[in-house]
């Protein structure tokens, strides 16, 4: 641990190692744990030691500038890095919560079950909420998915599923509105009830609606409708997409207005921006971009990356204060 009392991360007081409050956001995750568990849990396969140790350097080194450091002093912190590591998966193992397989380590049906818990996923035969998400004013085609998620799953982390659903790369503000009130990230210009106190079964009920707005800017509306509420289960993994239409709309090209003249300019080859337009968005062709295409496998893929980043914090707004003062009164 020299190296966090170094780096100021600990400090000693009456011969206890005690944290540097200012820094203490950086012990939250103490000697990368959930780096370290959601390694192991992304796969069904043993994953080398390594490769675990190199997961927790990565999640840990990113909060400090490391580049001017003498080759041995780097190669110091990444031994001791690894020693905590070794001390780290050795308790897991003492714990059963993880086992050996020769050099590699694997999660166990319980350390399984433990980590399902943690991260939200519901048990067999817990409640589940079959979600339709449609986004409003734009059609032919429409654009719309049908997901799977734990009834009682908070609002922020349903976010994170309408982003990776939809197709959206989550750089802008967003809220919900749920009879008459506003949820969103906490904010001290936006006026909004925090979204991480609110589980969707404690704001919607089978049958009802909300409302969910994307990019304060181009406001993309999406009506989610509570079709039926089912039960988990046995051997799948939620939250999951079941169906759904239509590609998503490539950020910032004006709201659905704009979507509309984009696939007018792309589907016009003599229009004066059709060729800027497809530099801008990086297409070869406008054949490259069908609005009709709808890939239900990759929506399941971009869903289970999210599950495997369960516990992180929502990428950071690009530009908020622009985003909040774009938001109509």
């Amino acid at each position: 641990m020299e190296w966090a009392k170094a780096a100021r991360l600990l400090r000693v007081t009456g011969g206890r190692l005690v944290p540097v409050k200012k820094n203490a956001r950086v012990l939250e995750d103490p000697a990368g744990l959930q780096a370290v568990l959601t390694s192991l849990y992304s796969t069904d396969l043993p994953v080398p030691e390594q490769k675990l140790r190199t997961a927790v350097w990565e999640a840990l080194s990113g909060f400090f500038v490391l580049d001017d450091l003498p080759e041995d002093r780097l190669r110091l912190l990444r031994q001791s890095n690894d020693r905590d590591v070794d001390r780290l998966l050795a308790t897991l193992k003492g714990l059963g919560a993880a086992r050996q397989t020769g050099k590699s380590v694997a999660l166990p049906s319980v350390g399984r079950q433990a980590m399902a818990r943690l991260r939200g996923e519901p048990r067999p035969g817990d409640p589940v909420y079959q979600l339709r998400i449609q986004l409003a004013d734009v059609d032919q085609p429409a654009v719309w998915r049908r997901v799977q998620v734990p009834a009682g799953i908070r609002l922020d982390n349903l976010h994170r599923v309408i982003q990776a659903a939809m197709g959206w790369q989550n750089c802008h503000l967003h809220a919900f509105s749920v009879n008459g009130v506003d949820y969103g990230r906490r904010s001290s210009e936006l006026d909004f009830a925090d979204e991480t106190t609110a589980g969707l079964d404690t704001v919607a009920k089978e049958g009802a609606h909300l409302d969910y707005t994307y990019d304060f800017g181009d406001s993309w509306d999406h009506r989610i409708t509570v079709e039926h509420r089912t039960a988990a289960e046995a051997g799948r993994h939620y939250p999951a997409c079941v169906d759904g239409a239509g590609a998503c709309p490539p950020e910032d090209c004006g709201g659905p207005g704009g979507y509309e003249e984009l696939k007018q300019t792309l589907h016009d080859s003599a229009h004066p921006e059709h060729e800027d337009l497809l530099r801008r968005l990086g297409l070869d062709s406008a054949a490259d971009f069908d609005p009709a295409h709808f890939d239900l496998r990759e929506t399941n893929r971009q869903l289970r990356a999210l599950r495997r980043r369960a516990g992180s914090d929502p990428v950071t707004p690009v530009d908020a204060n622009a985003d909040a003062n774009r938001r109509a009164p």
